[in-house]
C-alpha cells in the first residue's frame, strides 16, 4: 500500500508529493528542515563567542590598566619614601629639621606627597615616621606607605681611614689594619674624593674583617678599574659601597647634639673646671682643667665620683697627637699637648653620687625617651683612679647604671673601664665567649668629646709621685707592678663604652714612646662603638713594636637606644622592625 506524504518545501513553498519508498528523497528533505535552527544556533554560539571574547578583552584590559595604576601608585608611594629617607640623609642634626623635609612628586601618570615626622623614642633612640601617598589612574588608586625608620647604629666610623702628620689635610697618611688584628664590628668609612682615586681602606697582612664594611666611595675609578679586587676576601660577611655619609665630621652637626645634651642635663651636673694656680707656688706651664670621673659600686649601688675642679699638668705631644683646629671643620690639624698627670685643691669638696640622680628624660613632640643619666662639662674630662688607699674600690672603673659623659674638650681615659655585670636588684648577667655583655645587661657608658678621646700615658708621670704644691693633692693614676717604679694601665686595657669622637680620632697618647706593662705592646679591648673624624694610632710597628694591638667588639646592645643622649652621627636610616605598613584603596 502507498501512501502519501505532502511536505512543505523550504525552497519554493510549493506542495510536493513523494512516496514513502523514496528513502533519499525523504532523507535530503528532513535535513534540509534542520538547515535554519542549525544556523541560527550557529549565529547565537559565534555571537555569545564574540561577546564573550569581547567581555574577556574588556576585563583584561580593565585588569590590566587597574594593574598599572595600581603599580603606579605602589612605585610612586616607594619613591616619595626614598626621596624622604634622602633627604634626612643630608642633615646635620635631623631633630633640628624636622617637618621641614616634607614635599612631593609629579611623575605626568601619577603623583606622590610625603610627609617626616617625630614618632616617639625607642629607649633613648629616636624613632621617626615616614608618611608616603602614591595616587594614580582614574578611578584614582592610592597607596599609603608608612615607615617607622630609626637612624643606623655605626660600629667603627670614620671620616677618613687616615692619620694627620702635620697641621694641613694634605699631611694625612693611610693607617693600616694589619695582620691579626680582629674588628669584630660594622665598619663604615666616608668617601675620600682623592686623587689619584685609591680604595679608602688601607691594608697590610691579613685582619679579620667579622662584620659588614660599607664605604661611602664607588667599587670603581672613573676608568672602570675596581679598587678593591685584591682586599675582597678580607671582608667576611661582604662590602657595600656608595653608602651615606657619617656626618662626624660635620662640626655643626656635632655641635648641635652637644646643645641638646646640655640642655636636657639637669643644673647640678653642668660642670666648668677652673685651673686655679696653686697657693704658694705655681705649676710650669702649659696646664689645662678638667674634671676628673671615677665609677664605682658600693653598697650594691652604681656611683660617680666627681671631682670638679682638677689641673692637668701637660706634656710635648708625641709623634701622633694631632687634633682638628677648632673651626676647621676639618681642614686643619694642630699637635696638642698630651695629659702628663694632674692635681687637685685639697679643699675643694668632691661629689660622690648614685648614678641614678644624673637621670633625665628627653622630650620631643610630646614623647618621652627613657631614663638615663647624663654629665655635661664644658672642658676636659679625665676618667679613672689609681693605688690611693681611700678609693681602691674605684681601680678600675666600673659602671653600674646607664650612663653618658659630654665634654667639650678632650676625654683622657686613665685606666680600664668595664659596665657591671650585675645591676641594683642583684642579677647578674653573664657575658658570652667574646667577654660581651649580653642583650638583657643594663648598664652602659657613652662618651662624646668635641675634642679627642684618648688612653693616656701614666709613665709621663716619671718615675716617682710628682709632689705637690702647697694645699694640692696630686691624684694618681694607673698602677704599679712588681720591680718597677713606673705607673702603667693594665694590660689588657678594657674599654667598654660607644665613643663618639668629634675633635679627631680615638687611639693612644705617646705612640711610639709610652710605657706598656707587657714590655713592646699590651692589648686593647673596645666593647661598644666607635664614630671619629680621622684615625688615631694606638700601635705602630708591624708587627707592632709600640702600643696595643687592638681588639673591637661591637655591643649590639646599643642598636636598641639604651645609651642615653641621642649621640648617633650616622646618614643611614632603615625600617625600625616591624616598621614598615602599606594600605591601597581605590575610587
Amino acid at each position: 500500500m502507498n501512501t502519501r506524504y505532502l511536505k512543505l518545501d523550504t525552497r519554493n513553498t510549493r506542495p510536493v508529493t513523494r512516496n514513502s519508498t523514496s528513502t533519499s528523497d525523504e532523507q535530503r528533505v528532513t535535513s534540509n528542515g534542520f538547515v535554519l535552527p542549525l544556523v541560527l544556533v550557529a549565529i547565537v554560539i559565534l555571537m555569545a563567542l564574540i561577546i564573550g571574547t569581547t567581555m574577556t578583552d574588556y576585563h583584561a584590559r580593565l585588569r590590566a590598566v587597574k594593574l598599572k595604576s595600581q603599580t603606579e601608585a605602589m612605585l610612586a608611594a616607594e619613591a616619595g619614601y626614598e626621596r624622604a629617607i634622602f633627604w634626612m640623609s643630608q642633615q646635620s642634626d635631623i631633630l633640628s629639621t624636622i617637618g621641614t623635609g616634607n614635599g612631593s612628586i609629579d611623575f605626568g601618570s601619577a603623583t606622590c606627597s610625603y610627609t617626616i615626622a617625630f614618632h616617639g623614642w625607642l629607649g633613648q633612640k629616636a624613632i621617626f615616621e615616614v608618611t608616603s601617598t602614591g595616587v594614580s589612574g582614574r578611578p584614582s588608586f592610592t597607596r599609603i606607605v608608612d615607615v617607622n625608620v630609626i637612624q643606623e647604629t655605626c660600629g667603627w666610623a670614620m671620616g677618613a681611614c687616615m692619620v694627620p702628620l702635620g697641621t694641613s689635610i694634605a699631611s694625612e697618611s693611610p693607617v693600616y689594619f694589619k695582620n691579626g688584628e680582629v674588628i669584630n664590628m660594622p665598619l663604615h668609612i666616608n668617601k675620600q674624593n682623592d686623587s689619584p682615586d685609591v680604595a679608602d681602606i688601607f691594608i697590610t697582612g691579613s685582619p679579620t674583617f667579622l662584620q659588614k664594611v660599607e664605604m661611602g666611595e664607588d667599587r670603581y675609578t672613573s676608568g672602570n678599574s675596581d679598587k678593591y679586587s685584591s682586599v675582597m676576601s678580607f671582608f667576611q660577611s661582604g662590602i657595600s659601597f656608595d653608602q651615606p655619609t657619617v656626618r662626624i665630621a660635620d662640626a655643626t652637626a656635632v655641635q648641635s647634639k652637644v646643645t641638646r645634651f646640655k640642655n636636657s642635663t639637669l643644673p647640678a651636673y653642668q660642670f666648668t673646671p677652673t685651673a686655679i694656680a696653686p697657693d704658694g707656688g705655681s705649676l710650669s706651664s702649659p696646664k689645662c682643667s678638667a674634671v676628673q670621673l671615677e665609677f664605682y659600686v658600693k653598697n650594691g649601688v652604681g656611683m660617680v665620683r666627681i671631682d670638679p675642679n682638677c689641673t692637668v699638668q701637660l706634656h710635648s705631644a708625641g709623634t701622633y697627637d694631632y687634633n682638628i683646629v677648632s673651626g676647621s671643620n676639618p681642614m686643619s690639624f694642630q699637635q696638642y699637648k698630651i695629659y702628663a698627670y694632674h692635681f687637685k685643691k685639697t679643699s675643694d669638696p668632691c661629689i660622690a653620687v648614685p648614678l641614678t640622680s644624673t637621670y633625665v628624660t628627653q622630650t620631643i613632640g610630646g614623647y618621652t625617651s627613657a631614663p638615663g643619666g647624663q654629665i655635661y662639662v664644658n672642658g676636659n674630662v679625665v676618667i679613672g683612679g689609681g693605688e690611693d688607699a681611700n678609693f681602691t674600690d674605684m681601680n678600675n672603673m666600673v659602671v653600674r647604671g646607664t650612663m653618658t659623659v659630654v665634654a667639650t674638650g678632650n676625654i683622657w681615659i686613665a685606666d680600664s673601664i668595664w659596665v657591671d655585670d650585675n645591676d641594683s636588684s642583684g642579677n647578674h648577667y653573664q657575658r658570652d665567649a667574646n667577654g660581651m655583655p649580653p642583650a638583657n645587661n643594663p648598664n652602659v657608658l657613652g662618651l662624646i668629646a668635641q675634642g679627642v678621646i684618648k688612653i693616656v700615658d701614666p709613665g709621663l708621670a716619671g718615675s716617682t709621685s710628682p709632689t705637690p704644691p702647697a694645699n694640692y693633692t696630686y691624684r694618681r693614676i694607673g698602677i704599679k707592678k712588681s720591680g718597677s717604679t713606673n705607673r702603667y694601665l693594665p694590660d689588657p686595657t678594657v674599654v667598654e663604652a660607644a665613643m663618639t669622637v668629634g675633635g679627631g680620632g680615638w687611639g693612644a697618647e705617646n705612640v711610639g714612646g709610652r710605657l706598656m706593662y707587657s714590655g713592646s705592646s699590651d692589648v686593647l679591648y673596645v666593647h661598644g662603638s666607635i664614630t671619629e673624624v680621622i684615625r688615631g694610632v694606638v700601635n705602630v710597628g708591624d708587627p707592632i713594636t709600640n702600643g696595643y694591638a687592638k681588639n673591637y667588639y661591637i655591643d649590639t646592645r646599643l642598636m636598641s637606644g639604651i645609651l642615653p643622649g641621642d649621640i648617633w652621627l650616622s646618614g643611614k636610616y632603615f625600617p625600625a622592625p616591624a616598621g614598615w605598613h602599606d594600605t591601597q584603596s581605590a575610587d
